[in-house]
């Protein structure tokens, strides 16, 4: 059975990748194909994220294992193969590809093919520039083009209504009157 993706950015309006993959594939042989067709490197922490239909994240399929506890199932990308974790269509991912700022493409299996296979997974759509892989902190300050919220846009960390000077004091009251040193000194 061989799966199609279709992949968008929310940076980048014109960016379009569709991918076509086995569906006994691995999660690995996905993100090659991915990091391949947006010429990214591969020497950054990622990982897939099975959502919901409103791209709540629910399973993380991580590119090495991060120890998490035995509770929880823990799949990494090498050892889990596609049909094991998705297995319809409009079925929604999301690839986080910079950890620190959670930055992501949206992925949405738009055609299951029954009765074919594929030897590897192959780009068949590609279109516009994707966005930077990272985004990089110095070059930010040092081009002096103000805040990393600035450069992403407004509704990028949140809600754009949100007004930092509309807080004030209010419900935060005895607050002032907490020593600088509740502890004590010989605290420390």
């Amino acid at each position: 059975m061989i799966y199609k993706f279709l992949i968008l950015s929310d940076e980048v309006d014109n960016f379009v990748r569709e991918i076509k993959i086995d569906s006994e594939a691995t999660f690995l042989d996905f993100y090659h194909a991915i990091i391949h067709s947006v010429g990214y490197t591969g020497d950054q922490m990622c990982s897939f994220f099975i959502c919901d239909d409103d791209w709540s994240k629910k399973t993380e399929v991580t590119l090495v294992d991060m120890g998490s506890s035995s509770e929880e199932d823990n799949y990494i990308m090498e050892d889990t193969a596609m049909e094991e974790l998705v297995e319809d269509e409009d079925q929604r991912l999301l690839f986080v590809f910079d950890y620190l700022t959670e930055r992501a493409f949206f992925i949405e299996l738009r055609e299951v093919i029954p009765g074919k296979t594929l030897d590897k997974p192959i780009c068949t759509l590609s279109e516009g520039l994707p966005p930077a892989q990272m985004v990089d902190f110095e070059e930010v300050e040092s081009k002096g083009k103000g805040s990393l919220s600035d450069i992403l846009g407004e509704d990028f960390y949140g809600d754009s209504e949100f007004n930092m000077d509309e807080l004030d004091s209010e419900g935060f009251d005895g607050l002032d009157n907490i020593p600088n040193n509740s502890y004590g000194e010989d605290r420390y």
